[in-house]
């Protein structure tokens, strides 16, 4: 009787464990996913609590803004070579189609700079989701979920969907908070409906003006024709400027939307 008692308290004693490749699993996934939480309002905060390492931030900051120096460097440097002629972008291999524009800014600068968590990968850049990946919402205001040890470096930082539930006025509002979170270096995707056309739109926000409530960015092919041969020409814009609602009236209508999707903050240099 007594050693059934002894062994009863042992195992009570013991700590209770999943199986150990459940267990792993579930760590992985919480640290390898950027975890995103919906709000009531339409909008989407992430969960982006990485280790905190006094002797890494500083560092980690100056090359994340070095990345985004290049980038908005090159934006400008082939804004000032179209000299306001348009370029064309038509085909899939066209630089100057708005989405290729901004991937193409991204891949010319990407090679120096590293995660600091996953150092040995080479940065990448989602696509855009597949349409069927977007419904019930039509597409152009996602990209592919592809983790960071992929070498994904972006998350989303801020998105707005059209809410029917809500009126077109409260809705509105919401856009224009919404784009008041961009910041310098910020990947823009949109879904909309404006004066410029209907469909997807990529661009990269320079930053917002508070005192003026007014977003300055660069894209291509925006504003655009085609020439009579059918095939579209697009132009190079450089630190365009429009408020806010200009914006938000070009995205908020129903199964439309927009997402801000932002560099990580542990963009290192690669090392050599």
């Amino acid at each position: 009787m007594k050693k059934w008692l002894i062994l009863l308290l042992c195992l009570i004693l013991l700590p209770v464990c999943a199986p150990a490749e459940d267990s792993d699993g579930d760590i992985l996934a919480e640290e390898l996913i950027e975890a995103v939480i919906l709000e009531d309002d339409g909008t989407v905060t992430p969960d982006t609590d990485l280790p905190a390492d006094p002797e890494f931030t500083e560092a980690s900051s100056a090359a994340r803004d070095d990345l985004i120096d290049r980038i908005i460097a090159l934006g400008e440097k082939l804004y000032r070579k179209a000299n306001g002629k348009k370029q064309r972008a038509h085909y899939a291999g066209d630089i100057y189609v708005c989405k290729n524009y901004t991937v193409y800014l991204f891949r010319q600068n990407r090679d120096d700079f590293r995660m600091a968590e996953y150092p040995d990968v080479s940065l990448v850049i989602p696509d855009n989701m597949d349409p069927d990946g977007c419904k019930p919402y039509y597409y152009g205001f996602l990209w592919k979920d592809i983790p960071a040890e992929k070498g994904n470096p972006f998350y989303p930082a801020a998105q707005f969907i059209y809410d029917s539930d809500l009126s077109k006025e409260e809705n509105l509002k919401l856009a224009c908070e919404f784009m008041r979170q961009a910041q310098r270096g910020d990947f823009f995707q949109m879904s909309a409906n404006y004066d410029y056309g209907v469909g997807a739109h990529s661009a990269i926000m320079m930053g917002y003006d508070a005192e003026k409530d007014e977003i300055h960015w660069l894209d291509s092919n925006m504003r655009g024709g085609k020439d009579k041969n059918g095939i579209r020409y697009g132009l190079v814009q450089y630190d365009e400027v429009r408020s806010v609602e200009w914006w938000a009236e070009a995205f908020c209508h129903k199964k439309r939307g927009a997402t801000l999707y932002r560099l990580r903050d542990d963009i290192i240099y690669k090392e050599n």
